[in-house]
């Protein structure tokens, strides 16, 4: 056994090689128009919906509907194979789905591009058991924040 079979979960590896093909795909999408990389991206963000158990799959696809709504210029990607939305080719935000790592929740957290500063300490992941009209405008609100 490799050392790191032992040191990761298969779900760890699979989040590995699932980001190195992302490097990948990123660097050829470079080449292309900004149409066609978004075309591309949301085909790859719903064939990562399409994967998920149903609980998380509504909640994915809700997040996928929020984040169109709030900041239409993001651009939809996947980050580790997991849904996420980007801004001038990075993550900005993106859902990790309970099943992904076999945890209670899901969590829908912000990487380093997104504007959320508030003093010297705030939140960059949210756990998501449900998508009511209450958490969809909070998130709403993060969501524009974060990406400026």
């Amino acid at each position: 056994m490799a050392d790191n079979e032992k040191n990761f979960t298969a779900e760890e590896r699979d989040a590995m090689k699932a980001a190195a093909a992302e490097k990948k795909t990123a660097r050829s999408r470079a080449k292309k128009t900004p149409e066609e990389a978004r075309a591309e991206g949301e085909a790859d963000l719903q064939a990562a919906i399409a994967k998920l158990s149903d609980d998380d799959r509504v909640i994915a696809e809700g997040l996928h509907a929020l984040v169109f709504e709030a900041a239409p210029h993001l651009v939809p990607r996947t980050y580790y194979g997991m849904p996420a939305w980007g801004k001038d080719g990075k993550v900005l935000c993106f859902f990790q789905p309970a099943s992904k790592f076999k945890t209670r929740y899901g969590t829908f957290g912000f990487e380093q591009p997104a504007q959320l500063d508030d003093g010297t300490m705030w939140p960059v992941a949210y756990a998501v058991l449900e998508l009511d009209e209450a958490n969809r405008s909070f998130l709403a609100e993060r969501i524009r924040l974060a990406a400026g």
